[in-house]
Order: C-alpha cells, then structure tokens, then sequence
C-alpha cells in the first residue's frame, strides 16, 4: 500500500470518508485547491455526428486543469465530435472552452477554458510505479460521493471492443460510478491516471470478478503532450481501422456492430460474422486480434480477415482499410 506520506494524504483519505457531507466540511486549503482542480466537463454534439447514436448528443463527466491557463485534460469521448463544450465550476455555472485535443490511441481529450478558472492546476504525477493494493483517491465533479478511496486491483493491457488497446492499464475497485474524466489522485496529491471505464472484471481470478474502473495511465500523455498542443493530434502514424466492434466470448471473437459508411461496412461485413483470423493467422482475443490487425500497415493498406458469417461458410474478405480520424467529424 502506498504510505501516508503527509497531512494532505490524510486530510483526502478523511474528505473521502465524510459519508453525511460533502468534502467542504474541511477547512485545509491545500485540500480545497486540489479538489477545485477537478472540473464538470459538458459537451453537445450534433445529431449528424458519428458518435451521437452510441455515446450521445449530450455528454457529461469530468476533467482537471492542469495549467495555469486554464488546460484540462478530460477522457476523449466527452469531447469527440463535439461543437459546443463547456466547464462547471459550481453546479450552475458554466464557462465555454475550446477543444484542443483528441487522441484516439491512448483516449485522452484536452480542452481549454476562455477565460481564467482561478484554479491551482493538479500536478501530474507518475503511475510508473503504481501496483497491486495500492490505495489511491478517484475524485469525479460535484456531489457528496465525488471522492471515494480506492485501491488498485491490477495492472494490464485492455482490448476494447471498439479497436482500442491501452498498455499497462490501471484497474480499481470499488468501483466509482462517476468515472468518465475523473482524477486518479495518489498520496502527495499528483494525478496518475484519467477515468475510462467502469468494468465487471477490474479484478480477474479463477473463483471470482470484482468490478471496478479502468483508467489511462498518466504516462502515456508525456510522450504525446507538445503535439497535441501543437497540432491537436499525435504524429504517431494512425493504425487501420476497419470500423467495427467485436466481442470476445470463451477464445472467439465475434462482430457486433459495423459502423455505418465504415470500411468493413463497404466490405459487405455484418454483425454476427465470427474473426477466425488475419491473413492466415488465427485469432482468438482481441488483443492478438489487433495487434496481428495493426501489423499489417497503415489507413489504406488492404487487410485480409478470415470470417465466418453467420449460417455460412469460413471464407476470406479483403477489406480496404481506413483512418478513424477521417471517418469521424472532428472539424
């Protein structure tokens, strides 16, 4: 377990646990600066936006400032697509922003205020070290629960089903049900990772799950940080996509949803085709899966998938591959 180290550990552990009010019951100012540093993120995405069908028109979570003028790094999905964002500082009022940036290879987004926040930015901190039974703080905007303690589960890669993978994952438990943008905070008050996900298996053993959230490392925005402030992006090359979404079932992967106007859509895939492999080689989750996937080039480049669609026979289908970038309305 991570040690208290000073009295501002102490101090968020005793807010954490103040179950009859909310954390302004404590008069320590470096407590009330951190928690401060935690915003409301809002945003309205249009009804033509790729996104608006599975994640909303209306979207709302949190982010935490992380300059003195007024950056925020929030969870990505918050902000894609977006045409009007916004930040809470108080329950009714909020300040317009602008997005600045969004990476789709680790999920983070970044916004900025237009006008001055007033705030003490967190520091950020590093989850290099972070393990097993560590004990950290999980801090989301607003509300009496908004910080709860958490410990950390586990530490691995996680394979989403909307060709997503993140290296060395941070997993706690309890879960925090306000999780999208929320801080990961550990003991000399530094942020380590930014909210994802809530999970079922956040802890996997051979009896049992335990559910928790999935957070993104703080780590793996230094490597990308000046571009995405320079060009909204990382120069990273993009990964080909084929716009699809597959679940893993007992070693077999199967399409759920085929993004519409997607490139595996224009390939004539359709929910229910089972992934036998790519180009040849067999597959059988979804982390072997994309990384046999993203082997095989950049946007463009064609991929060969081994399908086997539902009340047919294995076959081969050549799709042409994409970049999610272009596919969605980020402009």
């Amino acid at each position: 377990m991570l040690p208290a180290k000073s009295g501002l550990w102490a101090s968020l552990l005793a807010c954490s646990l103040l179950l009859g009010g909310p954390c302004a019951a404590l008069a320590q100012d470096p407590v009330a600066n951190l928690l401060a540093a935690v915003v409301g993120v809002r945003s309205e995405v249009p009804m033509e936006a790729r996104t608006a069908s599975s994640l909303g028109t209306q979207r709302a979570g949190s982010g935490v400032v992380i300059d003195s003028d007024g950056l925020i790094l929030t969870i990505g999905y918050l902000i894609m697509e977006a045409d009007e964002v916004s930040v809470q500082m108080e329950e009714e009022s909020r300040i317009p922003a602008d997005v600045v940036a969004y990476d789709y290879a680790t999920g983070f987004g970044l916004i900025r205020a237009r006008q001055p926040l007033d705030v003490e930015p967190m520091p950020l901190g590093s989850a290099t070290d972070l393990a097993r039974t560590d004990q950290v703080l999980v801090v989301s905007f607003g509300g009496d629960n908004a910080v709860r303690p958490a410990y950390v589960v586990a530490r691995r890669n996680f394979a989403g089903y909307w060709e997503y993978l993140l290296e060395n994952a941070i997993f706690t438990s309890p879960p925090h049900s306000q999780f999208g943008g929320a801080a990961l905070i550990g003991p000399e008050g530094e942020l380590l990772g930014i909210g994802s996900l809530i999970v079922r298996d956040a802890l996997r053993t051979a009896d049992e799950t335990l559910p928790g959230n999935m957070f993104i490392p703080i780590d793996a925005l230094q490597p990308i940080f000046a571009e995405l402030l320079a060009n909204g992006r990382s120069s990273e090359p993009s990964r080909p996509w084929l716009g699809i979404h597959t679940e893993e079932h007992r070693g077999r992967l199967f399409i759920s949803r085929v993004a519409d106007d997607g490139p595996a859509a224009r390939a004539g895939i359709t929910p229910d085709t089972m992934i036998l492999g790519v180009s040849g080689i067999p597959v059988n989750d979804l982390e072997n899966f994309y990384r046999e996937l993203w082997k095989q080039g950049e946007p463009g480049v064609e991929i060969t998938l081994d399908v086997l669609p539902r009340n047919g026979q294995p076959t081969e289908v050549v799709i042409s591959s994409g970049d999610r970038y272009d596919w969605l309305q980020l402009e």
